[in-house]
C-alpha cells in the first residue's frame, strides 16, 4: 500500500478554505478557535474575530489587541448573559456584528474569519440559522470560516466541512470553582 504524504504545508500555496464548527457543552470552543488564529498568524495570515454577545476585556482580548496586529477582534454584545427574551438592542448588536463579519469575510483581507459564539446568538434568536448558512455560502474559496458556540443548528452541522463537539465530562465549576484569571477569563 502506497503512503500519500500531503506536502501542502511545505509550499507557499494557500490552502483551500473550509467551514469549521466547534460546538458542544464543554469548555474550550473559543480556546480552540484562538489556537487556530495563532497558527494562522504564525504562517503569515491575517485573522478577523467577531465575538457575538460578548463585550468584556478578557485576557485573550487584551493579548490580541496588544500583541497581534495581524488579528482584528471586534465584539458585538452588551457583555451580559441573556437569560430571558433578547432585547431589541441585543438583536441590533448581533445584526450589526453579522454585517461586519460578512464584510470581513468578503474582503479577502483575512485568511481566517472566526464567528465566536454565533451558534449561541442563533439559539437565542438574535440571528437566524439562515444567516449562518448564508455566511457559509458567501465565503470566498481561500478563506477559512470558524463558527463557535453551544447548540450549533443541525443545518449548520450538515453544511460544515469539519465539526468538532467539545463535550463536558467533568468540570470543576460543579465543585464551586469560579472563573479564574488567565484560565477562564
Amino acid at each position: 500500500m502506497e503512503t500519500v504524504i500531503n506536502r501542502a504545508a511545505d509550499t507557499d500555496q494557500p490552502a483551500a478554505g473550509f467551514v469549521q464548527v466547534y460546538t458542544g457543552d464543554g469548555k474550550g470552543k473559543t480556546t480552540a478557535a484562538l489556537g487556530l488564529a495563532m497558527r494562522c498568524v504564525g504562517s503569515g495570515g491575517n485573522v478577523y474575530i467577531g465575538q457575538f454577545i460578548k463585550q468584556h476585556e478578557y485576557c485573550e482580548v487584551l493579548t490580541v489587541r496588544q500583541r497581534f496586529p495581524e488579528i482584528t477582534l471586534e465584539q458585538y454584545g452588551r457583555g451580559c448573559f441573556i437569560t430571558n427574551a433578547p432585547s431589541a438592542e441585543d438583536i441590533e448588536l448581533a445584526h450589526n456584528g453579522l454585517d461586519k463579519l460578512r464584510q470581513a469575510l468578503l474582503s479577502e483581507n483575512y485568511r481566517l474569519v472566526i464567528a465566536d459564539e454565533i451558534n449561541v446568538a442563533a439559539e437565542l434568536g438574535l440571528l437566524q440559522t439562515a444567516d449562518l448558512l448564508e455566511l457559509c455560502r458567501c465565503r470566498p474559496a481561500g478563506v477559512e470560516l470558524v463558527m463557535t458556540g453551544r447548540n450549533a443548528p443541525p443545518e449548520l452541522i450538515n453544511s460544515a466541512d469539519l465539526v468538532s463537539e467539545i463535550r463536558e465530562i467533568k468540570h470543576y465549576y460543579s465543585a464551586g470553582v469560579t472563573a479564574r484569571k488567565g484560565i477562564e477569563c
